[in-house]
């Protein structure tokens, strides 16, 4: 467990989890509490631990793949709150969503306003979440380079996501990704346009680094 965050308005604790150790995120409102989890990958008890002092609101996920929903049946049951992703993401989950989120849409934890952003690419629904200057990204991005894609038309895909949804966020923005090390927007902007400058072949995809 760290609190990779602790400002007045804001606090932010990054859970490395499960086998394919994923992240998951508690981003907690200072002044009133309440609190939203950012994917729920493995061992449920340690996300209750961590919440506890809390008053839970919502469950956010970024995409459904299993690494990332692992505690979701246990943590639904026990906090009984609405679970939010992307409509796409709800084939093949352990319980249904109850907020069908579409692009723009916002979640309000306390005095907090986190706003979903549909990036598809790593899977067709997958959502960042913005709460200011932070962002929870998923697998759409990570330092150094996008998340995995299935085909040439996924990677495409993330790509414009990435450039479009991403790069229009300031260079202060700071990006937890669903797995490993946070980032700075402004430390992958240069990259990620030499990247998109350059001639690609067209089966470009799986696991790519910018440079």
């Amino acid at each position: 467990m760290d609190i990779v965050v602790d400002d007045p308005d804001i606090r932010i604790i990054r859970l490395e989890l499960g086998p394919y150790n994923s992240n998951s995120y508690i981003v907690i409102s200072r002044a009133t509490g309440d609190s939203l989890v950012v994917d729920a990958p493995s061992e449920a008890e340690e996300i209750l631990k961590q919440l506890k002092g809390t008053n839970p609101r919502y469950i956010a996920l970024t995409h459904n793949h299993i690494d990332h929903i692992g505690a979701l049946r246990q943590l639904k049951s026990e906090l009984k709150i609405p679970l939010a992703a992307h409509p796409l993401e709800n084939i093949g989950l352990p319980v249904s969503l109850d907020i069908q989120l579409k692009d723009d849409d916002s979640l309000i934890i306390g005095e907090l306003k986190i706003k979903a952003l549909h990036t598809p690419g790593h899977t067709r629904g997958s959502m960042c979440f913005l709460a200011g200057k932070y962002l929870f990204a998923g697998d759409t991005i990570f330092p150094g380079g996008p998340g995995y894609t299935s085909s040439p038309s996924d990677f495409d895909q993330i790509v414009r996501s990435i450039e479009k949804k991403i790069l229009a966020l300031p260079a202060d923005t700071v990006i937890y990704s669903g797995h490993g090390d946070s980032t700075k927007l402004g430390d992958e902007k240069e990259s990620i346009a030499l990247f998109i400058s350059r001639p690609r072949t067209p089966d470009l995809h799986g696991n790519i680094v910018w440079l």
